[in-house]
């Protein structure tokens, strides 16, 4: 049980940190943390449809690893206590 306790905690950090890149690197839709990182520049050369589509299905995908690993880790730690 304490490997699958330690094997969800670290998809959970790792899902965590690429959720968060995934987030940032989303075109911004009127300023924010995307423009910081050059949205504003890429917004002039037009949209790019399919990545952007790929972008919200990978992010889609991560965040549903992430809640299963999240509700996984509360079963866990229900039936521990």
């Amino acid at each position: 049980m304490d490997i699958l306790r330690i094997s969800l905690e670290v998809v959970l950090v790792l899902t965590s940190a690429f959720l968060t890149l995934l987030i940032l690197m989303h075109k911004g839709k009127g300023g924010g943390l995307s423009d910081m990182f050059g949205g504003g520049v890429s917004s002039s050369a037009g949209s790019s449809g399919v990545a952007e589509r790929n972008l919200n299905r990978i992010t889609i995908g991560f965040a549903l690893v992430w809640f299963a690993a999240v509700v996984l880790l509360g079963l866990i730690q229900k039936v521990a206590v």
